[in-house]
């Protein structure tokens, strides 16, 4: 494709915004007015993993590793700046602000108007959320992007990697600053 071609974006790719927000709001209303769905959704669990949402992901994930050639991930290790810059900012950078933008808009910005204990719930749970690196929305995004799937399966198994022994003692250190007990 030269410079000046540009991509056509297919109407599920231009639109998604509005496909995301119309799903929100079905699913808010769903859950809302027919409230025996959800609670017919929340039995379907094994080992506390909810079946649904497992099936839902893969759908989303498989047809994103059919277009993976597992050959070309040795190529990755031949360009380490993406994977040093993703590891960095997922593990060093990531968590560190989102803690920092937690406690400043909900221990001394909104102070006022949420109680000490609550505002430490949320902390904690933004925490929860800022230390692990959203792994299955970077297949998304580098497909949405005309990224290189390879060179995106390393970064996710990589990611992944590190959670496995990064993920707890940062959470720990970062609710432990605050005195936050989970």
């Amino acid at each position: 494709m030269s410079i000046t071609e540009k991509k056509q974006m297919s109407v599920f790719e231009k639109y998604l915004s509005l496909w995301v927000s119309l799903c929100i709001v079905a699913g808010t209303l769903i859950g809302r007015f027919v409230p025996a769905i959800p609670e017919f959704l929340s039995t379907l669990e094994y080992a506390r993993v909810s079946i649904p949402v497992a099936v839902l992901i893969w759908l989303m994930i498989y047809p994103m590793m059919l277009k993976v050639d597992f050959s070309s991930i040795v190529n990755a290790t031949k360009k380490p700046k993406g994977l040093t810059v993703t590891t960095v900012t997922n593990w060093l950078i990531k968590p560190f602000t989102m803690y920092l933008i937690a406690y400043f808009f909900l221990k001394v910005l909104f102070a006022p108007f949420i109680e000490d204990s609550l505002a430490s719930e949320y902390v904690a749970g933004a925490v929860l959320l800022g230390a692990a690196p959203c792994t299955a929305m970077v297949f998304v995004w580098s497909y949405l992007s005309d990224g290189d799937p390879a060179y995106t399966v390393v970064q996710v198994a990589v990611n992944d990697l590190i959670i496995l022994v990064a993920f707890t003692p940062i959470v720990a250190f970062l609710l432990g600053v605050s005195n936050i007990h989970v």
